[in-house]
């Protein structure tokens, strides 16, 4: 009984010393995020120069410049016309909005105890205000509840592939439903705006070729997209539902390091098995350095 208890305690201790660097290091990524938007400058790697196309946007030509330009907004018209509300905002105040999104995303994917681990990899996705992230949630929630799969496609699109996985396995109503959701949306949204909905169409044919500026992966959806596709249908045949974030990454229009956060999606899948597994090491490590410890400080206990 006393074993258990204390082995219990040993893995407890881990569990909180993850959670609390969790939340130390959550934080700092915020406070960074504010202090390095506060003065934000068009063309630099402030924080905030993907969020900053969404809220030029609304206060511009929404599709007044390409792919590869500063501040160029790419997504659908739906998604300026849902995020309307916040995007009226001051910069700062918007950006800070935004910012706890992103890190609301990350720890619905991850929990408290996987935070700490995530973090370093969704730093920039955070700092720069990308929707990798929301991607990562819609996939996973998507699971069980089909229509988040709007937010996918009337976003970065050709993700989208990964709706392979309810055709392949026949769950028609699912993908009914995910479907018909993205219509009802665009429905909505295009009563509102026609216009901006040709303009949007317009760019994606003209962008094709997926034109990016420097920083990007330089693998064209082209190449890429093929095995999106086969591993959508291998996923879906083998229950394997952990590779369809790696599908969504693979399908990305243009891919950018920052494309990367999408394969959290996988751990959050995974997360019980994943959490047990580090929590598990570091109770081991701790162990074994108690242990070790204990043989340092044998000899003098035993003189004394």
């Amino acid at each position: 009984m006393l074993s258990e208890v204390s082995r219990a305690h040993r893995l407890s201790l881990p569990r909180l010393a993850l959670i609390v660097a969790g939340g130390i290091g959550a934080g700092v990524v915020v406070a960074l995020a504010a202090i390095g938007s506060h003065n934000f400058s068009v063309g630099s790697l402030d924080a905030g120069q993907d969020a900053f196309a969404y809220w030029h946007a609304a206060r511009s030509v929404p599709y007044g410049e390409d792919a590869g330009q500063w501040a160029a907004y790419l997504y659908s018209p739906a998604f300026l016309q849902i995020l309307s509300p916040i995007l009226a905002l001051p910069w700062p105040v918007f950006f800070g909005i935004w910012t706890g999104v992103m890190m609301a995303a990350l720890l619905l994917l991850t929990g408290p105890v996987l935070l700490v681990v995530a973090l370093p990899i969704a730093f920039f996705e955070i700092w720069g205000g990308n929707i990798h992230l929301l991607l990562a949630l819609a996939i996973v929630i998507g699971f069980k509840r089909p229509a988040a799969w709007s937010f996918v496609l009337l976003t970065k699109v050709t993700p989208g592939v990964g709706l392979l996985w309810f055709a392949v396995r026949r769950e028609w109503r699912s993908l009914a439903m995910a479907l018909g959701a993205t219509a009802a949306v665009v429905g909505v949204s295009l009563a509102i705006n026609p216009g901006l909905w040709q303009q949007w169409i317009q760019l994606l044919l003209r962008e094709a070729s997926g034109t990016a500026s420097s920083g990007h992966i330089p693998i064209p959806l082209l190449y890429r997209l093929p095995f999106a596709v086969v591993l959508a249908v291998y996923a879906a045949r083998t229950d394997r539902k952990w590779l369809v974030p790696v599908v969504a990454f693979l399908a990305m229009p243009v891919l950018w390091w920052g494309s990367v956060t999408v394969l959290i999606g996988c751990v959050a899948i995974e997360r019980e098995r994943v959490e047990r597994w580090i929590v598990g090491a570091l109770s081991a490590a701790a162990a074994r350095w108690h242990e070790i410890a204990g043989r340092s400080r044998s000899p003098w206990a035993s003189q004394g």
